[in-house]
Formats: C-alpha cells, sequence, structure tokens
C-alpha cells in the first residue's frame, strides 16, 4: 500500500516536472501559435492526468484507512485476548512458585 502512495507521489512529481519543462519551452521559443495550441492541450492533458491521480490517491487513502482501522479493531481484540492469556500465565507461574517455596520452607523445617 504504502508503495503504490510512494509510486502516486513519484509521478505527480514527474509531471509537475514535465510541465515546468513545456513552460519553459514556451517562454525560450517563439512558436507559430500551432504549436502553442498543442502545447497546450498537452498541459491539459497532464492536469486531467494530475486530478485523475489525486482522486485515485484520495480513494486509496480512504481504503486504508478502513483497512487500518479494521486492523486496529483486529489487533485490540487479539490484544486483549493476548493480555487474558497472560493474566491467567502469570497467576499460574505465582501459584507454582508459592506451591515450590511451600516445598521448600517445608524441607528446611
Amino acid at each position: 500500500m504504502m508503495m503504490m502512495m510512494i509510486m502516486m507521489m513519484m509521478m505527480m512529481l514527474l509531471l509537475l516536472l514535465l510541465l515546468l519543462l513545456l513552460l519553459l519551452l514556451m517562454m525560450t521559443m517563439t512558436m507559430t501559435m500551432t504549436t502553442m495550441m498543442m502545447m497546450m492541450m498537452m498541459m491539459m492533458m497532464m492536469m486531467m492526468m494530475m486530478m485523475m491521480m489525486m482522486m485515485m490517491m484520495m480513494m486509496m487513502m480512504m481504503m486504508m484507512m478502513m483497512m487500518m482501522m479494521m486492523m486496529m479493531m483486529m489487533m485490540m481484540m487479539m490484544m486483549m485476548m493476548i493480555m487474558i492469556v497472560m493474566m491467567i500465565m502469570i497467576v499460574m507461574m505465582i501459584m507454582i512458585v508459592m506451591m515450590i517455596m511451600i516445598v521448600m520452607m517445608s524441607m528446611i523445617i
């Protein structure tokens, strides 16, 4: 999931860079109208792509959030179970230790 996010980010950055390059080209070269139009079209396309990417990212984020929430809930449940088990184990250990202590005391006596 995280990898996907990173990939998306990288793509966005690349698109932005491309846009910048196009702008620079426009500035430097005194182009004809057709080329300008072409450039504009390209830019528009890029923008559209970016928007799409953003939407996708948002969706991904939402999905991730949901997943995280679910995972958290599961984890909580698991943690509770583990805690209970641990408590029982500890109690058992204490009992055993007590027994051993008693036995040792009796032996000494």
